[in-house]
């Protein structure tokens, strides 16, 4: 019996990047595809597949190295389950940028190969990507490096800190309610469509502060999120007792520094948080608490400053230790497991989004297993 592939995607608006991958998937054995279901792609993304489920499955079908395409019948980030099931397949392929633990651990239990490919274009051709097809936009991701709470007046009056931020550029499609600022780039995105405007940084960012939080809002975001997503590099952000926003805002574009920490972070790919999610639950705030996170911020900083790798994985454990110390439900015994399988081959952890959702983020020296690199953003708006 001949040996089966399979992979799982949405492969809207079908580009020669997906023919590419599913090219070399089908080198395995006789590819098998479970396409997304519009509903199932609409909770994950937060938007509907240009292209819908009926018209990607025809296709997919018409590929000469697809076996056959079925749609998927669940939802969220293993809609595929029933599919995996039915085709028993030998293998199962994904990229770099699909690679989730959850995955990993279904093939484990059910004695399938699981192979991570990296995304590498059909030689001569551009990169593609359906994020960069649909809009081509240039607007960029944020990353709370350390510090992250400490730009809520309600934690900051216990105690100032700094709050380090990274901005990314749009080279991966991190899920919504990732802890990626997400939900502030997309009001970004309706400020102004593809690109962040020209001007003073600091009044940019206070634009789309304020348009994400008009009069009445009950929950204000944190400044951070804009502030990390318009200053390119990384940011100290520095905020005095209860206040929105920061006293100093200090940022490095050093190339050295810069490097230094796109080559040592690592993403692993977990599950959006839940929509009915609550962080601030059993919350316990307290001056020692607030102050614990601040230092650990601190740390982080000096840490990069220096391009110390393990006072850089220590310190950014110890901001996420902090982080939980006040807000117990940024993690769950599932979190809490995975990064058990990881904490020995990194010096330090967190999870990029509160209870659980987004992503593990490692300070490792070493390449970590089914995990991508971002790219942070060099250039001034």
């Amino acid at each position: 019996m001949p040996r089966k592939a399979f992979v799982s995607g949405t492969f809207d608006l079908l580009h020669s990047g997906h023919v590419a991958f599913l090219t070399e998937a089908a080198s395995h054995g006789d590819l098998y595809v479970s396409v997304g279901n519009d509903e199932c792609v609409f909770r994950l993304k937060g938007r509907y597949p240009v292209n819908p489920q009926d018209e990607r499955k025809y296709l997919l079908d018409s590929l000469r190295c697809v076996r056959e395409c079925r749609i998927s019948r669940g939802t969220g980030l293993l809609d595929f389950v029933d599919e995996l099931r039915d085709v028993k397949p030998d293998v199962f392929v994904v990229n770099e940028d699909g690679a989730h633990e959850s995955k990993a651990q279904l093939c484990r239990e059910m004695g399938i190969e699981y192979l991570v490919l990296r995304r590498l274009p059909h030689g001569g051709l551009p990169a593609r990507s359906t994020t960069a097809l649909r809009d081509a936009c240039t607007i960029p991701f944020r990353i709370d490096l350390a510090g992250g709470w400490l730009d809520q007046p309600f934690v900051s009056c216990h105690h100032p800190g700094p709050v380090l931020t990274i901005s990314i550029e749009p080279t991966h499609a991190f899920n919504n309610r990732s802890g990626m600022a997400s939900s502030t780039r997309n009001k970004a995105i309706e400020l102004w469509r593809t690109a962040l405007p020209q001007g003073n940084k600091e009044q940019v960012a206070k634009v789309l502060f304020s348009y994400e939080n008009p009069p009445g809002t009950k929950e204000v975001a944190g400044s951070q999120d804009s502030i990390g997503i318009v200053f390119p590099g990384v940011n100290r952000l520095d905020y005095p007792r209860g206040n929105y926003w920061p006293e100093k805002i200090t940022s490095i574009g050093d190339e050295d520094i810069l490097s230094f920490i796109e080559q040592h972070l690592w993403f692993i790919n977990l599950s959006p948080r839940g929509h009915d999610f609550d962080v601030l639950a059993d919350r316990v705030i307290i001056e020692e608490k607030a102050k614990a996170l601040a230092d650990a911020s601190l740390g982080v900083w000096d840490a990069l400053l220096h391009g110390d790798l393990f006072r850089f994985g220590r310190h950014f454990r110890e901001s996420f230790e902090a982080q939980i110390a006040m807000f117990p439900h940024m993690v769950n015994s599932a979190i809490q497991q995975i990064i058990s399988e990881y904490a020995g081959q990194a010096e330090g952890w967190k999870i990029s989004g509160a209870g659980g959702g987004g992503y593990l983020v490692l300070v490792s020296e070493k390449p970590v297993r089914n995990a991508v690199q971002v790219r942070i953003r060099r250039k001034s708006v």
